[in-house]
């Protein structure tokens, strides 16, 4: 019969420990400021094309 091997994955499983209160929080905060930086540079790049056509045609009227 064949040698019977243990599984690596369910012992990796095994030595899981829940990660402390203060790391889970730093790292939501750390997720809710790249949430806002990405918020913040899609609004600026939205609206960058309307900004810039409008800043041409009022250059162009001078």
């Amino acid at each position: 019969m064949a040698k019977k091997h243990k599984n690596p994955f369910k012992e990796l499983e095994a030595s899981l420990h829940e990660a402390p209160p203060e790391m889970k929080q730093k790292v939501m905060n750390d997720i809710a400021a790249a949430k806002l930086i990405m918020d913040m540079a899609s609004l600026f790049s939205i609206n960058l094309g309307g900004a810039l056509r409008k800043l041409f045609r009022t250059l162009g009227e001078n």
